[in-house]
């Protein structure tokens, strides 16, 4: 028997930012064309006897606070089966280049964050699935680096405070660079090209016992 936690019959939700976004707002709805439609066509490649449900909820330039507002309507309200969630570099660049009010810092962004979580056990049977934000860079003693691990540590506690999936994406991207810089993944650190939507894909797959 497949070790792969999706079960026939369920509905997975996605939602963050523009990398989950990718187009399905546009020409690419519903599912964009990044790496939730790259999990899409491998589930159902691998496992087409189970017929899963989809919802793509990303939307664009995204941080916890846009997410908080909107997690009724665009989270909640479906009652997914599985919620995964990938949010935070937009967060990271408000904290670095944004004027207050604007800014959001580490420490509104674990809270709010967690009380996205807390609102899903709360209202929902879903389990969780968190995906850490990532940059394509390997400068650890870049400003940006540097302020980034406060994010990742977040997540990586609050993936364990609600006993969610969490798909290491920023560590896998940090082993990759080892042997393929950042300019074979994105041209500005932040947005992949496929084969960058398909390495997240993978991630996540294997998270999930794919």
């Amino acid at each position: 028997m497949s070790a792969f936690k999706v079960a026939d019959g369920e509905k997975v939700l996605f939602i963050g930012d523009s990398i989950t976004d990718c187009g399905r707002r546009a020409e690419f709805a519903p599912y964009g064309r990044g790496y939730v439609n790259k999990v899409i066509e491998l589930v159902t490649a691998r496992y087409p006897e189970r017929h899963v449900t989809y919802v793509n909820t990303g939307i664009g330039g995204h941080t916890v606070r846009e997410l908080w507002a909107r997690w009724e309507e665009d989270a909640l309200s479906h009652q997914p089966d599985w919620l995964s969630v990938m949010v935070g570099i937009n967060d990271v660049h408000r904290y670095l280049h944004g004027e207050p009010p604007k800014r959001i810092d580490v420490r509104e962004y674990e809270e709010t964050y967690r009380k996205m979580l807390a609102a899903v056990r709360a209202k929902t049977r879903a389990k969780l699935v968190l995906m850490e934000p990532f940059y394509l860079s390997t400068d650890p003693k870049q400003e940006l680096m540097q302020v980034f691990a406060g994010y990742l540590k977040v997540v990586r506690l609050l993936a364990k405070e609600f006993a969610a999936v969490f798909v290491p994406t920023h560590q896998q991207f940090q082993k990759a660079l080892a042997v393929r810089g950042p300019k074979e993944w994105s041209e500005d650190n932040v947005h992949p090209y496929p084969v960058g939507h398909a390495f997240i894909a993978l991630g996540w797959l294997r998270a999930m016992g794919w």
